[in-house]
């Protein structure tokens, strides 16, 4: 295997296990609005996320490093063509962090209420707009002979992308509800359950297309593979949710993210970026990326920092393993 293949294959690595963590977050941060009946129950669901949401955010620090070192070329072309959803991501994730300090510094039902709408909103559309930006890579973007993007922000918003933020969204959101059942407690544990099952059905709806779209575009026999383990992850999910299995559908519901994600870069593969106006200007792991010596000291770094950034989130979610509920929640916050 080349230097530059490993690279995209972590890269990918990077990319599912920040899908897979961060996807539950945003799901909860949708669930403060669809599943919390007041105040102290959308605590209760920010509890659940609040020692690790950051934590997860690691993982696209470090996918957007690795990219800048490894294909500086993808990078470039990526970060100007995508400027203004991938702008739209960043202000997001920073609001969204920002409300999760500041809702309770104050007691006013005005300051929490706005705080809780941020953290809404800019769980809601990170969310959708992972998925359109994904969508794009997968399906193709106007790159010149130059290597540069060659289009606007029109040529971004298509049916297929537009239908990958959907799944997305959903798929997270669904994501989230598992995680709420297996984090929380009382008659709130029941009612995620119930969220769960109507938005692991509304996943099947949406996503059952969008992989088979992909698939018959850009697929091969790897990802047709990882389509089936995707369907089939999402579908035994769905049981064990209703078994009342919680740890099991997380885990299941991890696994369709990561068959999903995993799909959608076996389907790229070996582009990095495909061109829709001549395959032959299209980036791929050969040609945008660094020089081997680079790639050579980046891996021994990777080598190093990887399994310490893993054992030190394992150690997190194990710390705060417990369950909370709104018998947890002082009355007056």
């Amino acid at each position: 295997m080349h230097l530059h293949d490993f690279w995209f294959l972590l890269i990918a690595v990077l990319w599912t296990g920040y899908f897979f963590l961060e996807g539950f977050d945003f799901g909860i941060g949708v669930l403060t609005k669809l599943l919390a009946r007041d105040r102290t129950e959308r605590r209760v669901l920010i509890n659940t996320i609040g020692p690790v949401w950051d934590g997860n955010e690691v993982w696209l620090i470090t996918a957007g490093g690795a990219t800048f070192a490894a294909f500086p070329d993808w990078y470039a072309t990526l970060f100007s063509g995508f400027y203004l959803p991938l702008l739209a991501v960043l202000v997001c994730l920073i609001l969204r962090g920002v409300a999760f300090e500041y809702r309770h510094k104050r007691p006013e039902d005005r300051w929490q209420r706005n705080w809780e709408q941020v953290i809404f909103w800019c769980s809601l559309l990170p969310a959708f707009l992972w998925g359109a930006i994904f969508a794009n890579l997968v399906h193709g973007v106007p790159i010149g002979r130059d290597g540069n993007y060659a289009g606007g922000l029109t040529d971004l918003i298509t049916p297929y992308a537009l239908l990958g933020g959907v799944v997305t969204l959903v798929l997270f959101t669904f994501h989230g509800a598992v995680f709420a059942a297996l984090k929380t407690d009382g008659d709130i544990r029941t009612r995620a359950r119930r969220c769960a099952a109507r938005l692991g059905l509304a996943t099947v709806v949406v996503a059952v297309p969008f992989l088979v779209w992909t698939q018959g575009d850009s697929g091969n026999v790897s990802s047709l593979v990882a389509v089936a383990i995707a369907v089939l992850a999402l579908a035994a999910a769905l049981i064990m949710n209703r078994r009342g299995r919680e740890g099991w559908a997380f885990t299941l519901s991890g696994v369709t993210i990561a068959a999903a994600v995993a799909m959608l870069f076996l389907a790229l593969f070996p582009d990095v970026m495909p061109s829709s106006l001549d395959p032959e200007w299209s980036l791929t792991a050969a040609n945008a990326s660094s020089s081997p010596y680079t790639l050579k000291i980046m891996t021994w770094v990777g080598v190093i920092m990887m399994p310490l950034i893993m054992a030190y989130q394992a150690w997190t979610y194990w710390v705060f393993r417990k369950r909370i509920g709104t018998r947890h929640i002082p009355a007056a916050h």
